[in-house]
C-alpha cells in the first residue's frame, strides 16, 4: 500500500507500520507534497488501533535533504518576495514535527543514508533514531545564508547546547557514530543491520499495551520542561491514573501470576 507515490506505506501483522519517503530522484525533500503525506500519515496512525509502532524510513541515499528549495524560491515571485508562502510552508513543517511527537504510537527513525537542515529535523524529532554508519547529519543552512533554526527546536531538545551550536554554526557534517555520541540518534549499526536492528526494537514496542505507550509518551513530553515539583505532581497523577486501567491491573496480575499478559489496550 502507499499514500501517493512519494510516501509508501506498510503495516506488518505485528502492527508496525513503515512510512517510507520514496522521493530518492530528489533526495527526499521536504516538499508540500511529501509534508502533507506525511501529516495525513501521522494522523491517520495516531488513530487505527492496528498500528502499534511507526518507523519511519527513506529510498535511496539521502534520508531527507530538507526543504525543497526550487519551490522556496519559485514563492519569492509574490509581491511580498515570498513572505506568506514561506510561513505557509514553515507552518506546514512545524506541524508535522509537532504530529510526530503527539502522535500516541512511538516513532522510530531508520536512517540509512544523509539528513540535513529539515530532514536532521525529521530524525530529532521521532521519539528513537537508529541509522547505519552510511548515516550522515548536518544543519547546513549557515552555509547558504539561512540559519536553520526550524531544525534548531527539535535538535536543543535532543543535544546539549553546545552539541547543538556547534552543528548550527558550522554546518559542518557529522558521522553517525559521533550522532550517537551526542544524543541525536540511538545508536550506529552496520548498514546490513540497519533493518533488522530497528525492527526488534519496534517489535518489542509493539507488544506492550497501547494504553500504557500513549500514556507513557505523552507524559513524557509534557513533563520535561516542567518545574521539578510540578513534574512530580503532574506524573504522580499519571501513575495514578494508570494504575487504575484495565492493562495496568491485568500487567500486574501476569507478573505476580507468573504468566503473559493479555492486554486490551484500555
Amino acid at each position: 500500500m502507499q499514500t501517493g507515490n512519494i510516501l509508501l506505506r506498510d503495516l506488518d501483522p505485528d502492527g508496525i507500520l513503515r512510512l517510507t519517503l520514496n522521493d530518492a530522484a530528489r533526495r527526499n525533500p521536504l516538499s508540500e507534497a511529501m509534508l502533507d503525506a506525511l501529516a495525513t500519515a501521522f494522523d491517520t496512525a495516531g488513530s487505527d488501533t492496528s498500528v502499534r509502532v511507526i518507523v519511519l524510513a527513506a529510498n535511496g541515499p539521502v534520508f531527507s535533504a530538507g526543504h525543497d528549495l526550487k519551490e522556496m524560491t519559485a514563492g519569492r515571485a509574490g509581491p511580498d518576495r515570498g513572505r506568506a508562502y514561506f510561513s505557509k510552508v514553515m507552518a506546514m513543517c512545524s506541524g508535522v514535527m509537532q504530529a510526530i511527537v503527539a502522535c500516541p504510537k512511538p516513532v522510530i527513525a531508520e536512517v540509512d543514508g544523509i539528513a540535513t537542515a529539515a530532514g536532521c529535523q525529521l530524525v530529532a524529532s521521532c521519539d528513537l533514531a537508529i541509522a547505519s554508519d552510511n548515516a550522515r547529519f548536518s544543519t547546513p543552512g549557515v552555509h547558504i545564508g539561512l540559519f536553520c533554526s526550524t531544525p534548531m527546536v527539535a535538535l536543543t531538545r535532543n543535544v546539549s547546547n553546545k552539541h547543538a551550536m556547534e552543528m548550527l554554526l558550522t554546518g559542518d557534517m557529522i558521522a553517525a557514530d559521533r550522532a550517537a555520541e551526542i544524543g541525536l540518534i540511538n545508536r550506529s549499526v552496520p548498514a546490513d543491520q540497519l533493518r533488522g536492528e530497528t525492527m526488534t526494537i519496534a517489535g518489542k514496542i509493539a507488544a506492550k499495551s497501547l494504553m500504557t505507550l500513549a500514556t507513557g509518551k505523552r507524559a513524557f513530553y509534557e513533563q520535561r520542561y516542567m518545574p521539578l515539583t510540578q513534574a512530580y505532581s503532574y506524573a504522580s497523577q499519571m501513575m495514578v491514573d494508570n494504575m487504575l486501567a484495565r492493562d495496568a491491573e491485568e500487567g500486574i496480575d501476569a507478573f505476580i501470576e507468573k504468566r503473559t499478559p493479555q492486554w486490551q489496550d484500555a
